[in-house]
């Protein structure tokens, strides 16, 4: 027998960066490695885990911006289904709460792209998107505990890395890791061999990554609506310029906040800033625990609005490298 919740809490970040990561993880957790690998392929046919890999932080080896478009209900389904077509979108969801009510994330390998990426969205709907792109993190993870009552990681605020340039090897890489790590006792061999690159300079590019920052997290990731979290809402909040930094800051650090960041406004039909997402089993917990961070972080008297997801369309990583030219 095997405690699922532990397992995935362990899997989600700090895939040993090993020939045999998936026999190391198993040891841990007092398996075997055929088991685990067995126990994944059964998640990930399911459509539990999402796939097995890196998460990128954002705005590193490409760029990103949350749109919106404020959708007819009628039309909404219809609108989704156009959004999701782009490549480039990673996340769309439908939302309650604002007239912008269809919701979705747009990466590309830069702004130029980007903004030929929206304008591709305008021209397929014939509505014009907010573009909201991102202007500091203070907590962006989304490494779900499955443990109730669970003692949190200390958050501390976010020094974003720098962007990089990869180079061709790097592309490679990372076009292999946008695919995931396979299901197989020796996956970053594989990688290697779907890369062209070497495994010794895999592991260490792999490794520089990780500790530099450009890579967030190495490991499972999870549908985490599977897992039980079902509900979530995206809240917003208007705040005075110079006091969104420490207010970003001491949101980051409340229970029950998976993601926190400053975003930009776009008068005058988006006038908020500042961002958080709650993501809770039940509804009536994540109201709470909207209620109990706006009172701690001091938020209660600031414009707000309260963005409920009722709908995902989409929801995958960012491709990058699957948008570079070929070299």
């Amino acid at each position: 027998m095997y405690d699922e919740a532990l397992l995935y809490d362990r899997l989600q970040r700090d895939l040993p960066l090993h020939p045999r990561p998936y026999r190391q993880l198993a040891g841990e957790l007092g398996l075997c490695e055929h088991h685990l690998l067995s126990l994944l392929a059964r998640d990930l046919g399911a459509g539990r885990i999402s796939r097995i890999g890196a998460v990128f932080a954002p705005n590193v080896i490409g760029v990103s911006t949350l749109g919106a478009l404020a959708v007819e209900p009628a039309h909404l389904d219809r609108v989704a289904a156009c959004v999701s077509r782009c490549s480039a979108v990673s996340h769309n969801y439908a939302r309650r709460g604002h007239r912008h009510n269809l919701w979705f994330v747009a990466g590309a390998r830069d702004r130029h792209a980007l903004d030929g990426v929206l304008a591709e969205i305008a021209a397929r709907t014939g509505l014009q998107p907010l573009d909201l792109p991102m202007e500091r993190e203070y907590h962006i993870d989304l490494g779900f505990s499955l443990r109730e009552g669970r003692a949190r990681r200390p958050r501390r605020a976010v020094k974003a890395p720098a962007p990089v340039q990869p180079d061709a090897d790097d592309w490679r890489l990372i076009a292999a890791l946008e695919a995931g790590l396979p299901l197989a006792p020796q996956p970053f061999h594989a990688l290697a061999l779907r890369s062209r690159i070497p495994l010794d300079r895999i592991l260490e590019r792999l490794a520089q990554w990780s500790e530099s920052g450009v890579i967030r997290r190495l490991g499972v990731v999870l549908h985490h609506g599977r897992f039980g979290y079902r509900h979530n809402a995206m809240c917003v909040w208007d705040v005075p310029e110079s006091r969104a930094d420490a207010l970003g800051i001491r949101l980051a650090r409340m229970p029950g906040v998976t993601l926190c960041y400053r975003r930009a406004r776009s008068l005058p039909d988006w006038p908020y800033n500042l961002f958080a997402m709650i993501h809770a089993r039940d509804a009536q917990t994540m109201r709470a625990t909207l209620g109990h961070v706006e009172e701690q972080v001091g938020l209660a008297q600031m414009r707000s609005a309260v963005l409920v997801g009722t709908h995902c369309y989409k929801q995958r990583n960012t491709r990058y490298a699957l948008q570079q030219e070929p070299s």
